[in-house]
C-alpha cells in the first residue's frame, strides 16, 4: 500500500541524520550556509514555542476563572 519512504521521518530521525552528516566534505562557505540555516530554524522553532506558550497561558487563564 504505502511506501515507508513516502512517510514523514520522525523528528528524532531527522536530528540523528543531521548529526551523522559528514561535515568534512563541506567548504567554509558551505559550513557558513549550514550554520545560517540552522540558526534560522532555531529562531523559527523558538518563535513557535513562544507562541504555543502564550496560547497555553491564555487558555489556562480562561479556564481557571
Amino acid at each position: 500500500m504505502f511506501d515507508e519512504t513516502d512517510l514523514p521521518k520522525k523528528k528524532s530521525d531527522l536530528l540523528a541524520d543531521l548529526a551523522r552528516e559528514d561535515l568534512d566534505r563541506l567548504s567554509i562557505a558551505d559550513l557558513d550556509e549550514r550554520i545560517a540555516g540552522l540558526e534560522a530554524e532555531l529562531a523559527r522553532t523558538k518563535a513557535k514555542r513562544e507562541g504555543a506558550a502564550q496560547f497555553r497561558a491564555a487558555a489556562d487563564s480562561l479556564f481557571k476563572k
